[in-house]
């Protein structure tokens, strides 16, 4: 059974820094597309970063190009987004999910969120 579980939100400072956590279970996060995504209130979710599955090629929203980054721990079977320099505008409910190939298809699952609010 496929499981994505975000940790590590919080609130922090403008100018902080923080790292999500996102724990898989069920598949391995080397062999499947991931990305972070985020939903701010009163707005439509947006992709924030993306890492392949072969080659472990970054993708980021302009956005967050040069703050955030994107990496994933095979032996821990974890991604991760570390996030520096946070804005208010930063603030959101962030997700994972997981492009997982199972039996000839892909199957896409999200994790629950965790909420990353950046206030002074």
């Amino acid at each position: 059974q496929v499981q994505l579980v975000e940790s590590g939100g919080g609130l922090v400072q403008p100018g902080g820094s923080l790292r999500l956590s996102c724990a898989a279970s069920g598949f391995t996060v080397s062999s499947s597309a991931m990305s972070w995504y985020r939903q701010a209130l009163g707005k439509e979710r947006e992709l924030v970063a993306t890492i392949t599955s072969t080659g472990g090629t970054t993708k980021y929203a302009d956005s967050v190009k040069g703050r955030f980054t994107i990496s994933r721990d095979n032996a821990k079977n974890t991604l991760y987004l570390q996030m520096n320099s946070l804005k208010p505008e930063d603030t959101a409910v962030y997700y994972c999910n997981a492009d997982v190939y199972y039996s000839g298809s892909f199957y896409l699952y999200w994790g629950q969120g965790t909420q990353v609010t950046v206030s002074s």
